[in-house]
């Protein structure tokens, strides 16, 4: 993975650009994460300043740096316009845990498992992963949703799993092997739009 980290690695798909994350996306990152709907199932409360999108960008540089994660910024194509984040929240040797979250007015395009189906594609085949997991909150129907979309499999409910919010919450285990992702499509098949 070292030469990975060497630097940012961009991805592009038929209408996205998964690049990294800067300070001037920073307004972007605030409109994302104030909107209370995109952070209902998310471990933290909606931002309100520019500040908090600031920080939260650096967080993701500097666990890029330490070789911790990998957090792209969803770009539209057409005008490089930041819509949303995924990435490798965690990465630990041949097994990585996505996260994902997309600006309300883009929901239902598609977008989210066009980002994913790359990100997918990259863990496997570039980060040499054997499993990929994402751990959704138990209430989150369309991201559960888009994961089997994607070919994960919820492997149980681990109760109580994480605290945030003020309380305890059950979280749906989803993970796609190696394997699994082999013998379900050619490698240079993606999910279409």
């Amino acid at each position: 993975m070292d030469d990975i980290f060497a630097t940012f690695p961009e991805l592009e798909t038929e209408r996205l650009l998964l690049r990294e994350i800067r300070q001037e996306d920073a307004p972007a990152i605030l409109e994302i994460f104030a909107d209370e709907e995109v952070t209902r199932y998310y471990d933290l409360y909606p931002y309100h300043s520019l500040e908090e999108a600031q920080e939260l960008i650096d967080f993701f540089a500097e666990s890029f740096e330490v070789e911790r994660q990998i957090r792209w910024g969803i770009a539209r194509k057409e005008d490089n316009r930041l819509i949303g984040t995924c990435g490798y929240v965690v990465l630990w040797e041949h097994r990585g845990e996505i996260g994902f979250e997309l600006a309300r007015p883009y929901w239902g395009q598609g977008i989210m498992a066009e980002a994913l189906d790359a990100i997918i594609a990259f863990g496997f085949e570039r980060l040499g992963l054997n499993r990929i997991e994402a751990l959704v909150m138990v209430e989150n129907a369309r991201s559960a949703a888009l994961l089997r979309k994607l070919g994960f499999t919820q492997e149980g409910i681990l109760r109580e799993h994480d605290f945030f919010k003020g309380r305890f919450h059950d979280m749906r285990c989803f993970a796609l092997l190696r394997r699994e992702y082999q013998g379900s499509r050619r490698p240079d098949e993606r999910i279409r739009p």
